[in-house]
């Protein structure tokens, strides 16, 4: 059995999958190992009416772009999972599933690395870690206070309505997860206390294009992270809310409140069965609204300036305001049976004894090089640009460390390593 390759995959999603794909053309051989399946966090981590918030013909994986007849609708969970899969099928890479990588170290002797599988070990001259950032579900000790009969839940874990007990639901956090979960629940007539964070929103659609199409004609897709205004602090913000549910359209909590959602501040601690709440629901509720206020002025500005002939859309108008601000709920009056914790994730790559890391865990690179020779990073949130977590962008991330890959490969074999360090640090 082949145990050494030239290039080894960690992680078969759609940034591996992208990344075997561009090795594939330029004839690198290489193999995936992949812990679950193909598709597998998109199938069993999204919840049933899970859908893009992007339009489906952002999905641009190398070589199969959305093949659909919709392409300005939003793909659902199950429509995602088949597009992953045919995307696997149209070019057969050579991917283990079941397989995870427990170790991987440098054997400088050598000049290798060593990949340490559930199925034995293995070596390669390059490697790269194509597994994204989010890994271990975010609990907050707060879940820890609460009675052992309230059921609690990460986003991950939520299917549908019909799945949890009868009773009221708080929902914490307010980013994508956390707020389309919570119409989900609204939708099917759930009583649902939402805790409202600081996330901002997006509008869906403004002067007669979906906001992200105005997004793209102005070249925000293409803004790298070096040229971001907030450079690599943008690698840690939460993603604007907005869903693609029902043919696309804003999430307004405003409008949920008048329907009966009930809205608080951030949850800041439980106590003797009370919940207890900042008093900063009004400030997060308009500071949501300043930022898609902020989207639109940009996108007015980018009309006048090219003097394009758009529709107008009247100004926004808040249809609710918070009244007295609820600091504290019993949640046992109040018949909240279930919490669900929209608080994100933590990364994990503890199974990496390779010295490229930060003190809080995060990879140092330059667009998923690392200062490491042949030990690479693809699919991670703004590895270089905003898309290159998602499918819009992730072609060109893997293009590029193909081309790298390809380079030191190439010069290897000369064994010429001054030229392949020029060329990594003039480019």
């Amino acid at each position: 059995m082949q145990t050494h390759y030239p290039v080894v995959i960690v992680g078969g999603g759609q940034a591996g999958l992208s990344m075997s794909y561009c090795l594939k053309e330029r004839g690198i051989d290489h193999i995936i190992f992949e812990k679950n399946t193909i598709g597998c966090s998109w199938r069993d981590k999204r919840w049933d009416s899970f859908c893009l918030v992007t339009p489906n013909w952002q999905c641009k994986l190398p070589g199969f772009h959305y093949p659909g007849d919709d392409p300005h609708g939003f793909m659902q969970r199950d429509e995602i999972v088949q597009y992953i899969e045919a995307y696997a099928a149209s070019f057969d890479p050579p991917v283990k599933e079941g397989v995870a990588v427990s170790k991987i170290q440098r054997n400088e002797a050598e000049g290798v690395f060593e990949v340490t599988t559930t199925i034995g070990n293995y070596t390669a001259e390059q490697v790269v870690i194509a597994v994204g950032g989010y890994h271990i579900p975010k609990l907050p000790p707060l879940s820890e206070r609460l009675p052992e009969h309230i059921v609690q839940l990460h986003s991950s874990e939520y299917r549908n309505p019909e799945s949890l007990p009868d009773g009221a639901v708080l929902v914490v956090g307010t980013g994508q997860s956390g707020c389309q979960i919570a119409e989900d629940l609204h939708l099917a007539g759930r009583q649902v206390h939402l805790c409202v964070g600081s996330a901002p929103r997006s509008p869906r659609r403004y002067r007669g294009k979906d906001v992200v199409d105005w997004l793209d004609q102005m070249g925000y897709y293409d803004l790298s992270i070096d040229e971001h205004p907030q450079k690599e602090k943008a690698r840690t913000n939460t993603n604007h809310y907005v869903t693609g549910r029902g043919g696309g359209r804003e999430i307004d909590l405003r409008q949920f409140a008048i329907e009966g959602m009930q809205l608080h501040g951030r949850l800041e601690t439980i106590r003797d069965g009370i919940l207890e709440f900042a008093d900063n629901l009004k400030q997060n509720l308009d500071q949501a609204d300043a930022v898609a206020e902020n989207i639109k002025k940009g996108i007015d500005a980018f009309i006048e300036k090219n003097h394009i002939q758009a529709p107008i859309d009247p100004p926004y108008q808040p249809v609710w305001e918070p009244e007295q601000p609820v600091s504290s709920l019993a949640f046992e009056p109040a018949n909240i049976t279930t919490v669900v914790w929209s608080t994100g994730y933590h990364s994990d790559f503890s199974w990496i004894e390779i010295p490229v890391f930060d003190g809080k865990g995060y990879p140092g690179h330059d667009r998923g090089v690392t200062t490491i020779p042949g030990f690479y990073f693809l699919g991670l949130p703004w590895l270089y640009t905003w898309g290159s977590g998602r499918f819009s962008g992730v072609a060109r991330d893997a293009n590029y460390l193909a081309d790298t890959i390809a380079m030191r490969q190439k010069v290897a074999q000369r064994n010429d390593w001054s030229t392949i360090n020029e060329f990594l640090l003039g480019s």
